[in-house]
């Protein structure tokens, strides 16, 4: 049986560790060769080339600093001259201050948008031609702190928002050329990033969480990388234009007042 991604080419920022590593071997696994993005962590990086060049895939291993544009050029230069296409260009790479709008500075804002913002349109212009008269797929990554509020998330909450506007937008504008863009949003994911923004408290946090989802855990990488590999495949060919979330059910519950049902149900 033909893998599902058998022969694409792939390029996954911010890949060598979390949703994107998980993604990129996930895709690899598809029958897909990967690009790994880094910006610092190279050795992490290689370890992921690595990985998936021992499952017989193609694997390019490419720092940039996303906030540089001069650096995204580069990215798919890079890609350009190994390649010469692509078919999937997932943006995922994604980092931020978590402070209160009150006290969050202009250059947190600057960087917050240039990183996921400003990187996400530049690369999709370089992407297109890439993909050609094949069509192709664009996945971007947004979560849980878009639709809710969460504590000090206010400047990537809104960034990913407009993430979520502009693939919709990008669905529309490319449809025509058979490329679809969708929006992936965890909900929770056991990731460094999660463990890093709830610092000490990650354990009662994981613990409230699960109770709260339906599913009863928090998500893994690997959870969402099963999805970007569907929606990189032909069996998403008629996906567009949609935020598809991720989240065991946590979206659908009324969160804390979960709590406040369960107490009204006991004897």
């Amino acid at each position: 049986m033909t893998a599902p991604l058998e022969g694409k080419k792939v390029l996954i920022t911010g890949s060598s560790r979390g949703i994107g590593r998980a993604t990129a071997l996930a895709m690899a696994r598809a029958g897909a060769d990967v690009a790994i993005h880094y910006h610092r962590q190279a050795d992490l990086a290689n370890q992921v080339a690595e990985e998936i060049r021992g499952l017989g895939r193609d694997a390019l291993v490419i720092a940039a600093n996303l906030e540089d544009l001069t650096d995204v050029d580069r990215m798919f230069d890079h890609i350009q001259e190994h390649w010469n296409r692509l078919d999937v260009f997932m943006a995922n790479a994604a980092a931020t201050a978590f402070k209160r709008l009150s006290e969050v500075k202009p250059y947190h804002v600057e960087r917050t948008y240039r990183l996921i913002v400003q990187s996400l349109i530049q690369s999709v212009q370089r992407a297109v031609p890439l993909m050609g008269d094949r069509g192709g797929r664009i996945i971007t990554m947004s979560g849980h702190g878009t639709p809710y509020t969460i504590p000090l998330y206010a400047t990537i909450g809104s960034a990913k928002g407009a993430v979520e506007t502009i693939a919709r937008y990008l669905a529309y504008e490319l449809g025509p050329k058979h490329i679809t863009c969708n929006t992936i949003a965890p909900g929770v994911v056991e990731t460094d990033s999660a463990r890093f923004y709830m610092g000490e408290r990650y354990d009662e946090f994981e613990r409230a969480v699960s109770r709260e989802t339906p599913l009863g855990r928090l998500g893994t990488p690997d959870d969402v990388a099963d999805v970007a590999v569907f929606l990189a495949s032909d069996a998403a060919r008629f996906i567009t234009g949609q935020v598809i979330r991720v989240d065991g059910g946590l979206t659908i519950t009324s969160g804390p007042f979960e709590v406040t049902k369960r107490l009204s149900d006991e004897p």
